[in-house]
C-alpha cells in the first residue's frame, strides 16, 4: 500500500499511475479497485504502514465493503506521515519522519487497531541499529505484550540491512525470539542481504521481501539501463514481462516466504502476477540473471535515495 495510500511516492512513473484528481475519495476508489483485482488474482496479504498516508483507512473501508474477509493485513509503526497529502514538500521538510519511541508505538498501535482490529502482523518500520529501537527495552517489552495477545511481531529493516538482521536475531523475550518475521529489500540489483536472510529463514523467521522491483528500476520504465536490456531479452524468450521475471527471480530463492508486489495499478498487478507462473526459474537462468545485474550495495542505496517523489 506504499504506492496506493498517498498521492506521492518514489517509484518511477508513480504519478502517471494514479487518478488525475488526487483527492482522498479518488485515491480511495483507485486503491479499492486494485485490491479487488488482488483478490481476483488470489493474492491475500496486504502490507500497510502508519506512514503510508491513508493506507490503513483505505484497506479498512475496502474490507468492510468488499470480499476482503479472507485477507491477512500487516502494518508498521515508527514513521509518521508529514507530507499532509502533498506530492512535493518544501525544502527542509520530509514526507515522513522516523520516531522509534515507546510513546510513538503506543499511539500508532492504537490508531492502527482502531482501523484494523484483526491486524495479524505489526512491524517496526525501517529498523536500524542507529535508531536505538532494537535496544529500547520499553519498546521491546510493549511489542512482547502485543505478541502475547496473538499479534505476530516483525521488523522491516533498512540500510545497513545485514547489521540490522544480525542485531534482530539476538533479541528475545521470555526465552524465545521476539520477532517472527523480517521484511527486507532484496532484488536483482541489491543482493547484499541474501546470506543474512537465508540464515534468518533457517532460524525460523518468516522472510518478506519488499522493493523486489527496486522502485521501478527493474521494470520497463527503466529506459536505457543495462538492467532493462538484459531483462527484456530474457523476458521476451519466456513470453513474459520484465517485472514478472524480476519478481520470479526473487521468489525462486527457497528462503523467501513472501514477495510484495507494490503495484500501483490493476495492469501492473496483473503483469506482476505472471511471476507466479514463472517461479521457480531454471537454475541456469536464475544464476545468469543474478550475475549480470548485481550492483554494489552502497551504490544501490545512493541511487535509491536520489529517486524523486512523484
Amino acid at each position: 500500500m506504499a504506492a496506493l495510500g498517498r498521492p506521492g511516492y518514489i517509484n518511477l512513473g508513480h504519478g502517471s499511475d494514479l487518478p488525475e484528481e488526487r483527492s482522498v475519495e479518488a485515491m480511495r476508489e483507485h486503491a479499492h479497485a486494485v485490491l479487488d483485482e488482488a483478490v481476483r488474482l488470489g493474492l491475500r496479504y496486504i502490507d500497510c504502514a502508519r506512514s503510508y498516508g491513508l493506507s490503513e483507512d483505505f484497506v479498512a473501508s475496502w474490507m468492510s465493503r468488499r470480499d476482503g474477509q479472507h485477507c491477512v493485513v500487516g502494518s508498521k509503526w515508527g514513521y509518521e506521515y508529514t507530507a499532509e497529502w502533498r506530492i512535493q514538500v518544501d525544502e527542509g521538510e520530509a514526507h515522513e519522519v522516523k520516531k522509534h519511541t515507546v510513546e510513538q508505538l503506543s499511539r500508532q498501535l492504537g490508531e492502527s487497531r482502531a482501523l484494523l482490529p484483526k491486524l495479524a502482523l505489526y512491524q517496526i518500520h525501517s529498523a536500524t541499529p542507529s535508531s536505538g529501537v532494537l535496544e529500547n527495552a520499553a519498546v521491546l517489552d510493549a511489542l512482547a505484550a502485543l505478541k502475547a495477545e496473538g499479534v505476530d511481531i516483525g521488523a522491516s529493516v533498512s540500510h545497513p540491512q545485514v547489521a540490522t538482521l544480525e542485531a534482530l536475531s539476538s533479541i528475545e523475550r521470555g526465552g524465545t525470539p521476539l520477532f517472527t518475521s523480517v521484511q527486507a529489500t532484496f532484488n536483482l540489483l541489491d543482493q547484499s542481504a541474501a546470506s543474512a536472510l537465508a540464515a534468518a529463514a533457517e532460524s525460523g523467521y518468516f522472510v518478506i521481501i519488499k522493493e523486489a522491483l527496486a522502485n521501478g528500476r527493474l521494470t520497463s520504465r527503466a529506459v536505457g539501463t543495462p538492467a532493462l536490456q538484459v531483462l527484456s531479452r530474457e523476458a521476451t524468450a519466456l513470453d513474459t514481462t520484465v517485472d514478472a521475471l524480476a519478481l520470479a527471480w526473487v521468489m525462486t530463492h527457497p528462503w523467501v516466504g513472501m514477495c510484495l508486489s507494490g503495484a500501483s495499478t490493476i495492469e501492473q498487478l496483473r503483469s506482476n502476477a505472471d511471476a507466479l507462473r514463472l517461479a521457480p526459474l531454471e537454475p541456469e537462468l536464475h544464476a545468469r540473471l543474478g550475475e549480470a545485474l548485481r550492483q554494489d550495495c552502497e551504490q544501490y542505496w545512493a541511487d535509491r535515495k536520489a529517486l524523486v517523489w512523484n
